[in-house]
């Protein structure tokens, strides 16, 4: 299964981040627009319809609303595909002063 894909974590809460707007961009187009499911997921980010290419993309994660007094009113994370037969899972632990992320699987 190729494709991009997300989970957005609240560790100061304990809990996933649910509710949270999640773009994903190829270079500077936007090709998806998704929110994090109850359980903080966005489990096929990448349409159907929009080819998988090797190329740089970014995740912009919108949590000024998950943090209103936060320090992040976004998170921006860009990263290469660099196998377009791949599989690319981002996760995003985050808390209002901090936040960490890595290529998951």
């Amino acid at each position: 299964m190729s494709g991009i894909s997300t989970h957005v974590l609240d560790t100061s809460a304990g809990r996933p981040a649910a509710g949270i707007r999640v773009r994903l961009f190829r270079g500077e187009q936007e090709i998806a627009s998704e929110v994090t499911n109850s359980d903080g997921r966005c489990p096929a980010l990448l349409p159907h319809d929009v080819a998988f290419e090797e190329d740089i993309y970014r995740i912009v994660f919108e949590i000024e609303r998950e943090f209103p007094h936060g320090f992040y009113p976004e998170i921006a994370i860009s990263f290469r595909v660099s196998d377009a037969s791949a599989h690319y899972h981002v996760p995003l632990l985050l808390s209002p002063f901090g936040y960490t992320t890595y290529r998951g699987s």
